[in-house]
Formats: structure tokens, C-alpha cells, sequence
């Protein structure tokens, strides 16, 4: 199941061991409604390795104003606490996965 990333525990989970992968979303989003589905399928499929977590835009204006995040949904991909890909708007699953093994 994906992680609930807020502003008070971002800044652990971007410092450490594994990636980090961010989804910006809001409840009002539909686009962000329909990602969702797949998000949890790869949070389950790599969670041995990548932590892969959901941001609600709504609740957490500290990270959402740091990294500018002005259309939903926004994922980001974070190695060893450096922001390294940015995907705005829904993707297929597969699209997703790529971006996540050139993490490992």
C-alpha cells in the first residue's frame, strides 16, 4: 500500500535508504483518482526497494511550495535524497515502472 507522505515526514523519507517516489494528488482530482489504482499496485510490486507514497496537495503546503507543484497529478522521483524525474499528469502503469527501475 503506498505511504501517506506529509510535510512532517518528507524530509526522512527523501534522506533515506531507498528511493523515493512522490504522488501530488488532491480528492477533487479526477485524474488523480484514476492514477491512484496503479500508484498502490507499484507501491505493493516494489516495496521491497522503492518506498512509493501518496502527498494530499490540500494538506501539506510546505513540500507542495518547495518543489512548485502546480498541476495535479505530479509524481516525483527522488534518489539519495535528489529530486532525479518529474511526471506530470496520468500515466500507464508501464511508463511508471520504467521511471522507477532506472531508480535501482
Amino acid at each position: 500500500m503506498a505511504l501517506i507522505i506529509t510535510d512532517t515526514n518528507f524530509e526522512e523519507l527523501v534522506k533515506g535508504d531507498k528511493p523515493l517516489v512522490v504522488d501530488f494528488w488532491a480528492q477533487w482530482c479526477g485524474p488523480c483518482l484514476m492514477l491512484g489504482p496503479i500508484i498502490e499496485e507499484l507501491a505493493s510490486e516494489y516495496e521491497d526497494k522503492v518506498v512509493i507514497g501518496k502527498m494530499n496537495v490540500d494538506e501539506n503546503d510546505e513540500v507542495v511550495g518547495q518543489f512548485g507543484i502546480r498541476n495535479i497529478p505530479t509524481i516525483l522521483f527522488f534518489k539519495q535524497g535528489e529530486l532525479v524525474d518529474k511526471h506530470v499528469g496520468v500515466a500507464q502503469k508501464n511508463i511508471l515502472e520504467e521511471k522507477i527501475k532506472a531508480l535501482l
